[in-house]
């Protein structure tokens, strides 16, 4: 389980198909500190660390990424050279600073549109229909990895959902969000308290 809170920003060194595609990403991270077999949610997948090595401040982990991940995924984002907001899974007595994620991918969205507000950006996100039901204002939502909040929400006549975020200059400047811009494409996924509500009322119904 994750927050959402990005601790770090990766970049992928390496990516070659063996069955799965496997993957090197390099961290600011101590390899000490990494075991194997751990979780580490990567742009909002979670993806099991098989290797891991390099020095605190310059680590590298390995990852084995299944071709389910990958079809999930925002096309192009386990080429070489991609940035990755990256969050290890929680651990008992960690705070609980965003919301509950897990790492699942539910879909892919498009940045509509990049505002400026003041100091901070309004994004528009493009989400598939499918997802629709679960995004709702002041929901919490989950983009690359990055837990946020929910500020409109606005139906499309074709069943896409369009909403909006707030991101301020503290997130775009730690995390892969702030260099996003319009036609871009995301990570989504949704509150999992959101998906068991409309499993519950889908039943009542």
């Amino acid at each position: 389980m994750f927050t959402g809170i990005v601790t770090a920003l990766g970049t992928i060194r390496e990516a070659h198909q063996s069955g799965d595609l496997r993957a090197v990403i390099a961290c600011p991270f101590d390899p000490a500190t990494i075991a194997i077999g751990a979780s580490i949610a990567c742009s909002g997948v979670c993806l099991t660390v098989v290797e891991r090595g390099g020095v605190a401040g310059d680590a590298w982990f390995a990852v084995s990424i299944s071709g389910e991940s990958v079809a999930r995924t925002v096309p192009g984002r386990w080429d070489v050279g991609t940035r990755l907001n990256l969050e290890p899974a929680l651990k008992l007595g960690d705070e609980l600073g965003g919301h509950i994620v897990t790492g699942h991918v539910d879909g892919v969205g498009t940045v509509a549109e990049v505002t400026p507000v003041g100091e901070s950006k309004r994004f528009v996100i493009a989400a598939p229909h499918d997802l629709a039901p679960y995004i709702a204002a002041k929901g919490s939502i989950t983009v690359d990895g990055v837990s946020l909040t929910v500020n409109e929400v606005i139906d499309q006549a074709d069943g896409v959902c369009h909403f909006t975020l707030n991101i301020i200059p503290h997130t775009a400047e730690v995390t892969t969000i702030g260099a996003l811009v319009a036609g871009d494409r995301v990570n989504l996924e949704i509150d999992v308290l959101a998906r068991y509500l409309q499993r519950m009322q889908s039943l009542r119904s």
